[in-house]
């Protein structure tokens, strides 16, 4: 309310997000175009590796999805690379809701918080992907993850309404989401709020739900679900870190970015880095600040540590299928 400049309701927040700075999306582009071609050090190159691992949501997110499928999904994020015991584990495993109890079966003494060595158990809610849905069969939805055993929840937001203008109810829904996260010890699971970017059309439209987001109290602001193209881009992940930049200096909170669906090769994973590390400073390098959604990046990451390692590229049967 105190940087609203009154209560959140459509008013208010329309006076508020539109009311923030446009886009200029030619400086925007260019921007993270000279950015992605900033290179790193060979030196560098072991220690950036290693950080995308640590910050991978490992995913599967499929209809198909079995609790033998989960555990071995775990298994990978446990010990990525079975042929190097020294490879980190990944920051979480991302999931439908009802996968959940396995997950955290599966990952037995090894959940707990990435930032102290753990991997924690992230599940999709809200009728993901496409959010249609009461809010009461969301609110369930979220409650019956988080009872389960999940440590953070991927919502997404109302992206009808949010163009239609109704910022209240998406606000008020993000806020309400929020509060089924809390447990009954007191503590609560991590929200993420997926704008879904692609079905946002502008940028000044991924502007505003970013800092409606925060508004409401998301942890992270994410890009995508990974099922509308397109998904995660550098541009957009610029635009969300300058958003989450603003806030930080205008409160002093900080709150996470994830970039999710379609970050496939460990080059384009080391373009967000140096995005992030330009924007917001490296300090924003670990699990609880920022995270890559992916399902199909880590064996890349796998294959270039090893050839590190060993010098030569090694077949893509090196690693597991996931």
């Amino acid at each position: 309310m105190e940087v609203l400049g009154g209560d959140p309701d459509d008013l208010t927040l329309r006076r508020f997000l539109h009311g923030l700075p446009g886009v200029d999306a030619v400086g925007l582009e260019q921007r993270s175009a000279a950015l992605g071609t900033r290179s790193i050090k060979t030196t560098s190159k072991a220690w950036a590796l290693d950080t995308i691992v640590r910050l991978i949501d490992l995913t599967t997110l499929e209809g198909a999805d079995t609790p033998g499928k989960v555990r071995s999904l775990v298994s990978k994020a446990k010990l990525p690379d079975a042929s190097d015991p020294t490879c980190p584990s990944v920051a979480a495993v991302c999931v439908y809701g009802d996968m959940v109890p396995y997950a955290v079966e599966a990952l037995g003494a090894r959940h707990g918080d990435p930032d102290d060595g753990g991997i924690s158990v992230a599940a999709v809610a809200t009728a993901f992907p496409s959010g249609r849905a009461s809010l009461g069969v969301k609110l369930a939805d979220t409650r019956d993850a988080v009872e389960a055993g999940a440590d953070e929840i991927d919502m997404v937001i109302d992206r009808g309404a949010f163009l239609a203008g109704r910022y209240g109810q998406v606000f008020d829904q993000i806020v309400a989401v929020k509060d089924a996260c809390r447990r009954e010890d007191g503590t609560s699971a991590s929200l993420k709020i997926i704008l879904e970017t692609g079905e946002l059309n502008t940028y000044d439209n991924i502007r505003r739900a970013s800092w409606l987001g925060m508004l409401a109290g998301g942890d992270f602001i994410k890009t995508s679900t990974g099922k509308v193209a397109p998904a995660a881009t550098l541009p957009v992940t610029l635009l969300m870190l300058e958003a989450v930049r603003d806030w930080h200096g205008l409160t002093g909170e900080k709150i996470g970015v994830k970039p999710a669906g379609g970050i496939r090769s460990s080059k384009d994973a080391v373009k967000y880095l140096v995005h992030v590390a330009e924007t917001v400073g490296e300090e924003w390098l670990q699990p609880h600040l920022f995270r890559f959604g992916a399902s199909s990046l880590l064996n890349d990451v796998l294959l270039q540590r090893q050839k590190l390692t060993t010098g030569h590229y090694s077949g893509p049967d090196y690693v597991t299928i996931d």
